[in-house]
């Protein structure tokens, strides 16, 4: 299973970036989870548009979801140029319907998960976990059946997280607070939270990820290495991982 990042700022894209989006690859399966501001250009650096097999959407905040529209007009415009009209599904839940409904468009069809039941996408099998934030949102623990990565998505801290992500191959946390900060309010998490649920979930390795435009980044690896003893990594553009 290869993972690459294609977007990783929480909020809004710094200058050339992008906010949430992470491509699993698998046995030619091509799975996008999140679809954030900026995403799709930086997509098409590492994969073709049409050669995307499926999305799962976290939760329908604005810095995990812009970029759906413009996928799907770039279906439909790949369909003027082939001349064969392909539909994309697109995974989402249904705590806001208006949100899930504007999944569906031409080219591309929303399709409901249900969080209590797990998710089969191509060679991916996905298991859910609601989040403490603003709107509903859930976290991922996907496996290939061999390979385990945990998504928290957009989160405050939860103990859940560490029984959720227990000996989980990479561990890809909220951090959009420094460990001086408090997150809680925002529904996001800090570096020193990040590094503890790794350390007690005895993860493989865990990338810090959703990261604050301000400050230095490079404090978040310092900061999280405080609590987990294994491998820290903040998150960049183009970044890979692969097991």
């Amino acid at each position: 299973m290869k993972l690459t990042v294609i977007g990783f700022w929480g909020g809004y894209p710094a200058p050339n970036g992008a906010t949430s989006s992470y491509l699993l690859e698998k046995d030619d399966f091509s799975l996008l989870i999140d679809v954030g501001s900026g995403s799709l250009s930086k997509l098409q650096q590492v994969k073709h548009v049409m050669d995307i097999d499926a999305v799962v959407l976290s939760h329908y905040h604005h810095d995990h979801i812009a970029d759906v529209g413009v996928l799907q007009y770039a279906w439909l415009v790949q369909s003027y140029i082939t001349g064969a009209k392909e539909i994309l599904p697109i995974y989402g839940h249904t705590e806001d319907r208006a949100r899930f409904e504007s999944l569906t468009h031409e080219c591309t069809e929303g399709v409901a998960y249900d969080p209590n039941t797990t998710l089969e996408v191509g060679p991916f099998t996905i298991t859910f976990l609601k989040t403490k934030h603003p709107v509903p949102c859930y976290g991922m623990r996907i496996t290939d059946g061999e390979t385990v990565i945990v998504y928290t998505a957009d989160t405050s801290y939860m103990e859940e997280w560490i029984s959720f992500s227990k000996d989980a191959d990479l561990l890809i946390t909220d951090c959009n607070f420094y460990a001086d900060q408090d997150g809680s309010n925002a529904g996001h998490m800090t570096s020193k939270e990040g590094g503890m649920i790794a350390e007690k979930a005895n993860v493989g390795e865990l990338l810090l990820s959703h990261l604050p435009q301000y400050r230095h980044t490079v404090d978040l690896v310092r900061e999280a290495r405080v609590q987990y003893n294994g491998k820290v990594r903040v998150a960049e553009e183009g970044l890979t991982w692969e097991k």
